[in-house]
């Protein structure tokens, strides 16, 4: 059966004030629990999108196996297969698909790390939808190293899911929530290996049996999840590359509202507004981080670098705030059940094969991008900027369908896609040029010593020229989607 949950992340404080405000009904008797994951030496298990876990509670052992569906944020919808078991020892038959992933080597499963917690749980109904809540307070273990665990988890028995939505805003009004994408699977694995510094888009589950309404889900999940997992390591290291790649997983965000819109129509149009604020916030910090390595050592290089510890001071109060915390719970509730997904006016596009949209999408898109460019050189900046925002939105689509173009034309794919980031990383270096005297005019700093050091107007005639060269190879490059 599949199970759905909302999961939220929280503070030990904000578990404690939810826990002494009473707003989950009675008095929940804590419960602790033991689990031991299971795969094989190369992960097996993990690259096949599956978990295998034995918990130990009340004296019991219940043996789980859960499915990923690729790249969601808050929601989880997962297919899971629960028996119980005598021991520590996985069983392993034709009732789940872990036999038949493993083949010959289920000899090879062993732990390969544990989840301890206290668990305390209360059922209710809410908004004619039955849920269990749980708050989890414990840790992780993988060899030596532990992982905090502060959650809650809010499963749906039955009824509709805005319920649960419903009772997280109920509780972030007590103490802060954030939208929780990782389960404790995936923590246990990254506990195993490298700790991120920041967190690339990640390939978006899609196949070609989807509509364009469940691809354009898909996508916004996997955008959300690039977010959260960078907004989590931005908000404890306040570090440039996390703060650039939360950047790209919003832009991914909103490119992907204008690529769907044929199926949303003005659905969404006060997200769209909220998620264009959070993307300026973030983007005056980094502009700044762009800029300080190339400012000399000095006075400049001084002002500049306490002008980006105040613009990162800024994206912390944004992010710690309400509005974000909000944003990200309405988000992935309007993704979801929002109206967009009953509008009569839109359903012949929601319901289009996801394939025959991407591919109107890239058509649309590269049209865009081959009338725009022309005679690049002699553009206004703004024009060009416009040209390089066309040019992010078909690479954007470009990436968020690849997984519905395979086969035959993946070469034809990956050639159209080296030459539009060819055009892209080029159209970047020009913009950066017309951007830093912006940015020091907007500080006051345009006639300080030392920025000239810059500016380097003498690079843009032959950034011009490769642009435009650029620009020709991916007009010439192969359409792989027609």
């Amino acid at each position: 059966m599949d199970e759905i949950e909302l999961k939220l992340q929280l503070t030990e404080a904000g578990a404690d004030a939810i826990l002494a405000a009473g707003v989950l009904p009675g008095q929940p008797k804590p419960v602790a629990q033991h689990a031991v994951y299971f795969d094989t030496p190369d992960h097996a298990l993990a690259g096949a999108g599956l978990s295998l876990r034995i918990r130990k509670a009340k004296g019991r052992r219940i043996q789980t196996v859960k499915q990923a569906k690729g790249g969601a944020a808050g929601i989880f919808a997962r297919p899971e297969w629960e028996m119980p078991v005598n021991d520590d020892r996985p069983v392993l038959d034709d009732t789940t698909p872990v036999a038949g992933v493993l083949g010959d080597r289920t000899q090879a499963l062993a732990p390969v790390f544990t989840v301890s917690v206290i668990r305390q749980s209360w059922t209710f109904d809410e908004g004619g939808a039955r849920i269990e809540a749980v708050i989890d307070r414990g840790e992780i273990t993988a060899s030596d190293r532990r992982g905090p665990v502060c959650e809650c988890e809010l499963e749906l028995i039955s009824g509709p899911q805005d319920a649960l939505f419903a009772v997280a805003r109920r509780l972030n009004a007590v103490a802060p929530v954030r939208l929780g994408v990782l389960t404790k699977s995936e923590r246990g694995y990254r506990l195993i290996g490298p700790l991120p510094i920041s967190v690339k888009a990640e390939d978006v589950a899609l196949d070609r049996g989807m509509t364009a309404a469940q691809a354009f889900q898909r996508i916004v999940l996997s955008c959300l999840r690039q977010f959260r997992l960078n907004e989590d390591l931005l908000l404890v290291t306040r570090a440039a590359e996390p703060l650039h790649q939360a950047r790209v997983a919003l832009r991914r965000l909103r490119s992907a509202f204008t690529i769907f819109r044929p199926i949303l129509g003005t659905s969404g149009a006060g997200l769209r507004e909220e998620l264009r604020w959070l993307a300026g916030t973030l983007g005056e910090a980094r502009d700044l981080d762009v800029l300080l390595p190339r400012a000399p050592a000095g006075p400049l290089h001084d002002r500049l670098r306490a002008a980006r510890e105040a613009a990162h001071d800024a994206v912390a109060e944004a992010l710690a705030s309400d509005r974000v915390r909000a944003l990200m719970l309405d988000l992935a509730e309007w993704v979801g059940a929002g109206d967009w997904l009953t509008e009569p006016d839109t359903q012949g596009a929601r319901d289009m094969e996801a394939q025959d949209f991407a591919a109107a999408a890239l058509s649309r898109f590269r049209r865009k991008v081959k009338k725009g460019g022309r005679d690049l050189s002699h553009l206004e900046d703004e024009a060009r900027h416009e040209l390089r925002k066309d040019a992010k939105k078909l690479r954007y689509a470009a990436d968020f369908f690849a997984p519905l173009f395979t086969g035959d034309r993946a070469k034809d794919r990956k050639k159209f896609g080296a030459a539009l980031a060819d055009f892209q990383d080029h159209l970047g270096a020009l913009n950066d040029l017309a951007a830093a005297p912006l940015v020091l005019e907007r500080l006051g700093l345009a006639d300080a010593p030392g920025v000239a050091d810059l500016t380097h107007a003498a690079d843009r005639a032959p950034l011009l020229a490769a642009a435009e060269d650029a620009h020709d190879a991916l007009v010439g490059a192969e359409r792989y989607w027609t």
